[in-house]
């Protein structure tokens, strides 16, 4: 799962939409995935969306996860207010046959806040988090940032997101989930660098500190 460091956009150019394409290669778990990213500014806020393809040789797409999340904020309000929602698919073998599952669907309503200049920033939300069928309250904290180390050449970017995953009938769960990455920007055009996912809880449960790394190349389009 990747999220678009927004503010990159907001503070260091005058464009008020972005969008790229990120192919990773994840070691750990041996596949590619691609990233497809849009963040757009308007008059009463910012829309971003993304879409993850995770694919396995024997399969082709093994997974895919959507996020699309709203801030309503204008000028006058020092705190925007945030409207997500997010999904997925996946599969398993089993043997000589291919199973299924889903990413449980939720929503997010919260609020939002950000600050930063050309040189760094962050954005940060907190707010309720409602997984349908879960019959619980769960919540969900999120910040975004970036440094830009190097100007014009080197960025480090990332995320960081907490939620509970409590369920009724089932053990309840803390998830963290971090991706930080850096970029080495070859032009206006593309970057190569990398990430480290950084987790606990997620995918399978397992409360330990689990990292991952990748090696990507991002177009900027």
């Amino acid at each position: 799962m990747k999220k678009l460091i927004t503010l990159i956009t907001i503070f260091v150019t005058v464009s008020v939409t972005a969008q790229n394409f990120q192919l990773h290669r994840d070691f750990e778990r041996g596949h590619f995935t691609t990233t497809f990213e849009m963040f757009k500014i308007d008059k009463y806020g910012n829309t971003f969306t993304f879409i993850d393809f995770d694919y396995d040789a024997s399969t082709g797409v093994s997974g895919s996860y959507y996020e699309i999340a709203r801030v309503l904020k204008t000028e006058k309000m020092p705190v925007g207010l945030h409207v997500e929602y997010n999904a997925g698919l996946g599969t398993f073998k089993a043997g000589n046959s291919t199973g299924g599952y889903t990413i449980d669907e939720a929503w997010i309503f919260g609020a939002n806040y950000g600050k930063g200049n050309a040189k760094w920033g962050f954005s940060t939300y907190a707010g309720y988090k409602a997984f349908t069928g879960a019959e619980k309250g769960n919540f969900q904290v999120t910040g975004t940032w970036y440094v830009n180390l190097i100007e014009n050449k080197l960025t480090f970017t990332g995320f960081a997101d907490l939620w509970t995953q409590n369920y009724k009938g089932a053990k309840d769960l803390t998830v963290f989930l971090s991706e930080p990455q850096i970029w080495y920007h070859l032009n206006k055009t593309f970057s190569v660098g990398g990430e480290l996912e950084i987790s606990s809880n997620f995918a399978g449960g397992n409360d330990a500190i689990k990292g991952r790394p990748t090696l990507g190349i991002k177009w900027n389009i």
